[in-house]
């Protein structure tokens, strides 16, 4: 398997908040499509958008047969890569719930590339893989991290999605009905 420090260029996939923001010098960026996982909030987060106490909900690639993922791939500028990685690994890597890969992307302009993701580990704790659509609803409506509010984290990843052209129907289910419990 392929080290992400031995990519070159390094190619980063986005499908969260990488795609609103990466943190990191981007030379170029592309829609880009990754069979065989789906997007999903799939992991509590007990950090970013929740606690210990109150877990919210981040999204994660979750490994299925069958499913695809659009997103954005970023290749990072020259010369940055090492900061890039470091970045990465102290933002995604906070617990043990991710893991890096290397994976195969398919870029919208006809290229294929490998790039650096973030896949959630099905076995560990943090795991939600079998939470129904509403209990997701109700987790992100109330949850709150030190990166802020769960719904905040919900309504960019939609809002640059539609901005993208790209269409994801669990989450405009979920944008629509948490909207609607977060209304007075």
């Amino acid at each position: 398997m392929t080290a992400p420090e031995n990519l070159c260029p390094l190619w980063v996939f986005g499908y969260g908040s990488l795609i609103w923001n990466p943190g990191f010098p981007v030379a170029e960026q592309a829609i880009a499509m990754l069979s065989g996982y789906r997007r999903g909030f799939c992991m509590s987060s007990i950090h970013h958008r929740g606690s210990v106490e109150a877990p919210g909900l981040v999204l994660a690639l979750d490994i299925l047969a069958g499913a695809s993922c659009h997103g954005v791939a970023f290749k990072v500028a020259e010369g940055a890569e090492a900061d890039t990685l470091a970045t990465l690994r102290e933002r995604e890597l906070i617990s043990s719930a991710y893991y890096e890969a290397v994976i195969p992307l398919d870029l919208a302009d006809g290229r294929a590339t490998q790039a650096l993701a973030y896949v959630v580990d099905q076995t560990h704790d943090q795991y939600r893989g079998d939470m129904d659509l509403e209990r997701q609803a109700q987790i992100i409506a109330g949850a709150q991290g030190g990166r802020g509010p769960n719904t905040e984290y919900l309504w960019n990843t939609v809002d640059h999605l539609r901005e993208l052209g790209i269409q994801d129907p669990e989450l405009e289910w979920l944008d629509g009905r948490v909207r609607a419990l977060k209304r007075p």
